[in-house]
């Protein structure tokens, strides 16, 4: 499948919206005679624009047109092989000095990097159409909302960023005409997808980023991880909010009383599914809806933490994505959707490892390099990190406050990770300082959404590892300071879904069950008094969760819940040995907390 598109010529009264910003006219202006393309397309978001560009993505054959019986309005992109994940090592935050991007970024001085970036851009676009695509982050009414401008020349990107963000005129009326208003610029060429060429930079000052070499989603959809969370988290230290890798969802109860919880989880910890949980029919009457299944921006009011869900649309990882391990994420992805890297049926639907629980699958499909594939086949059908991009609309159980512009207020904080022991089923911190040490410690087997090896234990402080866009240690001290202005702050817990027992079978449920766990969090967000105090925080007792119809014997209850003194010895340790290697940032705070840990536990 086509990667690099050529030029396109639309008809009159499409891509020729230019926005009356001279900032923005003067920076296209710049970008269009260094990258020397075909012509210039200005999105404007409408259906007509849409329509005319999903035909060109079929003629160009960028994309795959689904049988639309089967999935409506829907269509498959492959990726090139080389680029099917993001790229952490090829990930730079450009700050004036090293110590400010710290020791968990990789650095690269901005000058430097400019002209080198300017170097591989340089007439980059001829024969092809430079997109311009305004778009913003955030509910259009929000005072958290931002404006960003993604420059491109994949009309994979443009269709894309229709589904992910609100794009179009929206953004340009937010920006108004003032040359010197706040808005991220961003530039992305695919060039010729080589990896030797690949390198996504963020210039966090110049609130710019600059992506070339790929066509991967989250590599590309600039609007994504790069602004959303490495140039937001930037900007949120600056104005005093948070920019986090984080869920939200509420959850209400049969009486009408509601609550909202935002979860940090590394990539691949059942995030979405979480996000879209339907409670097992033991909580009949209750309802969990999601506000968003990937990043929360929230900023203080009242005392309180309220958050937004900056996205429009959800790209998530389809391989195990099933009717019975999240049927909302189903739904939501049965229409209107962009997917990328899963096989193709001969009745042109779209099938991936997972797909079918009891194991049934097509006898033959053309998996996602473009071969034959049959179950006999020693390669996978879809790729193990291909993925869904569809609008937030589709999903069934959207939050009705979901546009609310002032955010939803936060109850609870989760962290959870991927570990097969050591971490419980779920603890609470014992305040917001010990919160922030639970998350700045947290780790996770790692999976395939990110390249590398796999099966690793890897530290991830709130799951932000690979998103903050600034020194780790001053994220630490921004969350200390958040808790200091904070009169009711959420309560923060730890979850682990993933904890195995003898002969390595997981001891929880997980999916809907998680509803159960859900609903002690929420209880002592009430004031439940359902906890027993342990070294590391507040833990439920047997008889605090509700196990109701829950095929789980003593035995696995009391493995899950079990603080294994040894495996806390080696646990403390490596929070040391973390905190060691970056360099002395981590706060006097972290540090007393790990001490008072160590203390509690030789008690």
């Amino acid at each position: 499948m086509k990667n690099i598109a050529p030029a396109i010529s639309p008809p009159s009264g499409i891509g020729d919206n230019k926005p009356a910003n001279q900032a923005v006219l003067d920076w296209v202006h710049e970008v269009e005679l260094l990258t020397k393309p075909e012509n210039v397309f200005w999105c404007d978001g409408s259906d007509r624009e849409h329509q005319y560009l999903l035909q060109e993505a079929v003629r160009q054959n960028v994309l795959i047109n689904l049988n639309d019986r089967k999935v409506p309005r829907s269509y498959l992109h492959r990726s090139n092989p080389n680029d099917v994940a993001r790229v952490e090592q090829f990930t730079f935050i450009c700050t004036p000095s090293k110590e400010e991007a710290g020791p968990t970024n990789n650095w690269s001085e901005p000058a430097e990097t400019y002209s080198k970036l300017h170097g591989l851009l340089k007439g980059a676009m001829r024969g092809r159409t430079l997109f311009v695509v305004p778009y913003i982050m955030g509910p259009p009414d929000s005072p958290l909302t931002k404006v960003g401008f993604e420059i491109t020349d994949s009309i994979y990107v443009v269709l894309s960023m229709r589904i992910m963000t609100r794009m179009g005129a929206i953004a340009v009326k937010r920006l108004g005409h003032d040359p010197a208003a706040e808005w991220n610029r961003g530039v992305h060429s695919l060039l010729d997808v080589d990896p030797a060429r690949r390198f996504i930079c963020h210039f966090p000052q110049d609130n710019t980023i600059i992506s070339v070499g790929s066509g991967y989603g989250g590599n590309v959809l600039l609007s994504k991880k790069c602004l959303a969370l490495r140039i937001g988290s930037y900007l949120a230290r600056k104005q005093g909010w948070m920019a986090e890798h984080m869920l939200i969802l509420g959850v209400e109860s049969p009486e009408g009383k509601k609550h909202y919880v935002a979860a940090a989880f590394p990539s691949a910890c059942g995030k979405t599914n979480f996000a879209m949980l339907i409670p097992p029919k033991h909580f009949a009457g209750w309802k969990v809806t999601t506000v968003g299944d990937d990043i929360a921006w929230m900023q203080i009011r009242d005392g309180r933490l309220f958050a937004v869900n900056p996205e429009n649309g959800y790209f998530g990882v389809v391989p195990g994505t099933n009717y019975k391990s999240n049927p909302n994420a189903m739904k939501s992805i049965a229409h209107d959707s962009l997917y990328t890297n899963v096989a193709l049926t001969d009745d042109g639907d779209v099938w991936w490892e997972g797909k079918d629980p009891d194991g049934s699958g097509p006898k033959h499909a053309i998996d996602w390099r473009g071969n034959d594939w049959t179950p006999d086949s020693k390669e996978k059908a879809a790729h193990p990190n291909s993925r869904f991009t569809a609008p937030v609309r589709n999903n069934p159980v959207l939050d009705p406050d979901f546009e609310k512009g002032e955010g939803v207020p936060i109850s609870a904080i989760i962290f959870g990770g991927r570990r097969s022991n050591t971490m419980p089923l779920v603890f609470q911190s014992f305040d917001w300082e010990h919160g922030v040490y639970l998350g700045a410690t947290m780790a996770s087997e790692t999976t395939a959404a990110a390249t590398g090896a796999v099966g690793q234990v890897r530290r991830d402080p709130m799951a932000m590892l690979p998103f903050c866009g600034y020194n780790i240690g001053d994220y630490f001290r921004h969350w200390l300071a958040v808790g200091k202005r904070l009169t009711n702050p959420p309560l923060i817990f730890n979850v682990n879904w993933f904890r195995k027992g003898e002969g390595g079978k997981f001891l929880w449920p997980g999916f809907g069950d998680n509803m159960r766990v859900l609903k002690w969090i929420i209880d002592r967000c009430e004031g439940s008094n359902g906890a027993l105090k342990s070294p590391i925080g507040w833990l439920p007792g047997l008889h605090d969760l509700d196990l109701a119809e829950l095929d789980l014997d003593r035995k696995s209850v009391d493995e899950l819940l079990e603080i294994d003194h040894e495996d806390w010895k080696k646990e403390l340790a490596e929070h040391k040995t973390f905190f060691d290697s970056l360099g002395g940032v981590v706060p006097q705070e972290l540090t007393k907390q790990r001490e008072q840990l160590a203390a509690r536990f030789a008690e």
